[in-house]
């Protein structure tokens, strides 16, 4: 049984066998047919068969001529496409480092220019300060100059001295240029109390043996000026003590001021002897920083002094205070009375407020009606049934 779409044909039927059969034999009688006619036409004419064959043979060259030139065609095509996309990457390439060089040309001309605006700069701040150190240099050639003159060193020591202490001290409490009983001009007086007393500052410091000693240039030259050094300094000590420390008008001390550091650092560090000799004639020797400091200390000696000195009037005034503190409370303890009779008095007229705010309310409704008198309101008169 075989089925077809929708019919089925059963193989076991006469009729369909004969019809199967019948339809071979006819297939096989066509292909034999054929055969005998093939057969015929090449006995026939055997130039048409090489005719045909040699026709296949060029069909199938002009069939591969085709193919070729389609190959060809495709490579071309393929090719052109390749050579396309390559120039277009190139050009895009090219477009990148175009780009990036313009960005990096930007960047570096204005890193230059940031440069060139920031060396401008420095060299403006350098021509500045070379105009300082210029004129520095004229300063300390007139300070060299100031200090060659023995005369207008001492000025310059002076007026040093006279900056520091009137930075340190009171107006009152110090004198410039003080003339002593012995008619010496001291170059500062401090007016300190007793003891220790008023105490001297002599700014008038020999400094050529310090200028030597920086200009020695040989082992010789450096042992001749320690010598004047030496001879300078000690000279000094044994003048100050001499004019300056008088007994029962000064005290037992007086101050010889440096007007430089590098000076007070000279002696204590390459001549102790002079400044224990200082110590020994009783001459303290300072310089700006040390000065300040013992000026300090001399301002709250005077300030110590001034109290004790105010201590009478500071008990008349404490006692004075205390009266007004006194008085100043009995006045408050008034004033506290008047606060609590006022607040009693304020109650009151708040309670008779209230009564006549309550009479003329009863009033405009036509109420007459009594109200309940207060027992202390004297106006109200209480009658007995």
């Amino acid at each position: 049984m075989i089925t077809i779409g929708t019919h089925q044909i059963d193989l076991g039927d006469p009729l369909v066998l004969a019809l199967l059969i019948g339809g071979g034999l006819i297939v096989l009688l066509l292909i034999m047919v054929l055969r005998a006619a093939g057969r015929s036409a090449q006995a026939i004419d055997p130039l048409a068969g090489h005719m045909v064959q040699l026709s296949q043979r060029v069909q199938a060259l002009s069939d591969g001529q085709h193919q070729l030139a389609g190959g060809l065609h495709h490579v071309s095509e393929a090719q052109a496409m390749s050579q396309t996309k390559v120039l277009a990457l190139m050009e895009q390439r090219l477009a990148d480092v175009n780009r990036s060089m313009t960005e990096s040309l930007h960047g570096t001309a204005t890193r230059t220019a940031r440069s060139l605006g920031d060396l401008h700069q420095r060299l403006e701040a350098i021509d500045k300060a070379q105009a300082n150190i210029e004129k520095l240099s004229g300063d300390v050639l007139g300070l060299q100059d100031i200090l060659s003159n023995k005369q207008t060193r001492g000025a310059f020591g002076e007026i040093q001295l006279n900056d520091i202490v009137h930075k340190a001290l009171p107006s009152d409490s110090y004198t410039m240029q003080a003339t002593l009983s012995n008619g010496r001009r001291a170059d500062c007086l401090i007016h300190l109390p007793n003891p220790p007393g008023p105490i001297v500052i002599d700014s008038k410091f020999p400094l050529e043996a310090y200028e030597a000693l920086r200009r020695a240039e040989n082992q010789s030259q450096l042992i001749e000026a320690q010598r004047m050094m030496r001879i300078a300094v000690r000279s000094h000590i044994k003048a100050i003590s001499e004019k300056y420390i008088l007994e029962g008008e000064t005290a037992d001390g007086a101050l010889m001021f440096l007007p430089s550091e590098a000076v007070y650092a000279e002696l204590h560090a390459n001549f102790p002897e002079l400044v224990r000799e200082g110590f020994t004639a009783k001459v303290w020797i300072v310089s700006p920083t040390t000065c300040m400091a013992t000026l300090n200390t001399m301002r709250a000696v005077l300030k110590d002094a001034r109290m004790r000195e105010q201590a009478g009037a500071i008990r008349k005034e404490l006692a004075a205070l205390y009266q007004d503190v006194d008085r100043l409370g009995t006045r408050v303890g008034n004033l506290d009375r008047h606060f609590t009779q006022a607040a009693k008095d304020i109650e009151e007229i708040k309670i008779s407020a209230e009564k006549a705010g309550k009479r003329a309310h009863r009033l405009d409704n036509f109420d007459f009606e009594e109200l309940t008198p207060e027992p202390d309101d004297p106006r109200i008169v209480q009658i007995k049934p």
